[in-house]
């Protein structure tokens, strides 16, 4: 009887000959990874997003990985695959146009808001001047945060860059030289608007996306609940969108 192949075998078969049946145990085994993936995007989306369609759309993303991997380069698999079933996962969401356009709506207004306040005030409004430049209560605009939270998911730099739809993480392909500039460009922008944001609106980025820590475990270091990092998190994603928007890159 035919031993199963291990992992390693299944690799060795696909690099030596491109075994379709390696490939798709290989695919099987790592299948946990897009679930991983696919639920980390989906804990900060709406109930109306079905989980089963972003573990769907990330499966895209391990195939592409599992056909891009050379073990040469000295990187895990992990390592490799993961910002590719991410990128798809994104992918998946844009097609399922999964925001709706009363949330979108909001965004633009308090990115607005921002704008406005700041040019006004030189300095960072507070929720209370954001509200009553928005003409709503502080309840209402807390509201609006948590409904706009959605929209705020993915890679910082390429959510700030494409607004609420990010683009997905293509791997090696480079894009054009102009557009590699372009992102060069905005990136540079990025590091230095953050270093302008309000103290707590800053660490929360940075614990979230540098550190790689959940809204929860945020929540624990600063003393909040999960809910007020999610809104401090929001606030400051659209902040920085409306000050890319003021140097006229967003």
């Amino acid at each position: 009887m035919r031993r199963e192949l291990d992992l390693e075998d299944c690799w060795q078969r696909w690099f030596d000959r491109r075994d379709p049946i390696a490939r798709d145990r290989i695919i099987v085994h790592y299948s946990p990874l897009v679930k991983f993936v696919a639920g980390r995007v989906g804990a900060g989306l709406p109930n109306s997003v079905d989980p089963g369609d972003l573990v769907s759309a990330g499966v895209f993303g391990l195939i592409d990985a599992v056909e891009r991997f050379d073990p040469a380069r000295g990187v895990k698999f992990e390592t490799f695959a993961v910002p590719r079933i991410r990128g798809a996962v994104f992918d998946g969401l844009r097609s399922l146009d999964w925001v709706p356009r009363s949330v979108r709506s909001r965004a633009r207004e308090v990115e607005s808001a921002f704008q406005d306040l700041e040019g006004r005030l030189g300095r960072a409004p507070t929720d209370e001047e954001l509200s009553v430049h928005l003409k709503i209560t502080a309840a209402e605009f807390q509201k609006w945060l948590a409904s706009i939270a959605s929209t705020t998911v993915g890679p910082l730099d390429r959510a700030l860059v494409a607004g609420a739809e990010p683009r997905a993480l293509t791997g090696d392909v480079p894009d054009s030289p102009a557009m590699m500039v372009e992102e060069g460009e905005v990136k540079r922008l990025v590091r230095v608007e953050l270093r302008r944001l309000p103290e707590r609106e800053k660490l929360v980025l940075s614990l979230y996306y540098d550190e790689g820590l959940t809204l929860a475990e945020i929540g624990s270091v600063l003393g909040v609940t999960e809910s007020r990092v999610s809104q401090i998190h929001t606030k400051a994603v659209l902040h920085l969108r409306a000050r890319l928007a003021a140097t006229g890159v967003a």
